[in-house]
């Protein structure tokens, strides 16, 4: 930690106590209305105010107490979109707490080691997503001056930093009307403009993400409107499905993800090992072994000193 960080807070984590339930499996008598409305007006304006008003109702009661959202700072945005992706919220929010009070600002992150890194990030998979983490807060000391920008396109210069993820920073810590596409935006879209629709392409959904923005407060707006499709997939078959662009994580168990990671925990245990001995411990064929450890030594995870592999130490 650097004198020049302070300490990410602990706050509490998602919760929807006291809040009234929603009828499940079936729409709502706005949701109703809604759909009937824009059968017979399309996306007019007064549309846009009764979908704005249906949202902003929803998140009125049921909005989720996220620790990313106690602060508009752009560090803890950047490492939460990191962490959420491809991973449940439940998941992330203990290990977003730990991490932030571990690493509060870039220069943190950006001065660790790399063994110190992975063993704050286990537990959430995809490790090339800390990689890459680490190799952002890197670039945003040393080429920004410690500060994200609030461009997304200058933010998609990250590494791991494409246009949801841009777009979101842009929104969530600095305001701005960014528009893009996540899967609970698409989840809302499908199922109140889409329905029974299939193979809908985002190129369909992003004029509806600009039209129904709400320009004066995005950061609310988009906050509220992934709370509200979040919803949505809990009380129906996931509508994002429909989507063209929908795609299903891989099986984990006996996968090369879980192999990657039980080598990095080995490997975060003991000083470097041959791949002898690593494939003694994991039980896992030779050729598939190496071409993995091939792959992570190309990606920078290991480094192979001799015969054995093992975690850079800087």
């Amino acid at each position: 930690m650097t004198k020049s960080c302070t300490a990410y807070p602990k706050e509490a984590s998602d919760r929807k106590g006291g809040t009234t339930a929603w009828p499940s499996g079936r729409d709502t008598a706005a949701e109703k209305a809604l759909k009937a409305h824009y059968v017979q007006a399309g996306l007019s304006e007064d549309l846009v105010d009764e979908f704005r008003q249906l949202v902003y109702g929803y998140a009125h009661e049921h909005r989720r107490n996220l620790p990313w959202r106690q602060t508009v700072g752009s560090w803890p945005v950047l490492v939460s979109e990191v962490m959420l992706q491809q991973t449940q919220v439940e998941r992330v929010v203990p290990r977003f707490i730990a991490f932030m009070v571990q690493f509060p600002c870039p220069a943190s992150l950006a001065a660790a080691s790399l063994s110190v890194l992975l063993e704050s990030w286990q537990g959430l998979g995809y490790n090339r997503r800390a990689l890459n983490l680490q190799r952002a807060a890197q670039q945003v000391v040393t080429q920004w001056g410690g500060r994200l920008s609030d461009d997304p396109l200058e933010l998609r210069q990250l590494p791991g930093i494409g246009p949801y993820t841009a777009g979101a920073i842009a929104a969530f810590a600095f305001n701005q009307p960014a528009v893009f596409l996540e899967t609970n935006i698409r989840a809302v879209l499908l199922h109140l403009f889409f329905a029974g629709q299939q193979g809908v392409t985002d190129t369909q959904l992003l004029p509806f993400v600009t039209a129904v923005l709400d320009q004066a407060n995005p950061r609310s707006w988009y906050n509220a409107l992934m709370d509200y499709g979040s919803d949505l997939k809990r009380r129906f078959p996931n509508p994002s499905r429909r989507s063209l662009h929908h795609t299903v994580q891989g099986r984990f168990e006996g996968s090369d993800r879980q192999i990657r990671g039980a080598l990095l925990r080995l490997l975060l245990e003991v000083d470097g090992m041959t791949a002898a001995v690593l494939q003694l411990k994991l039980a896992v064929d030779g050729d598939r072994l190496q071409r993995i450890l091939d792959g992570m030594l190309q990606e920078g995870f290991v480094v192979k000193r001799g015969r054995r592999y093992l975690i850079p130490s800087i």
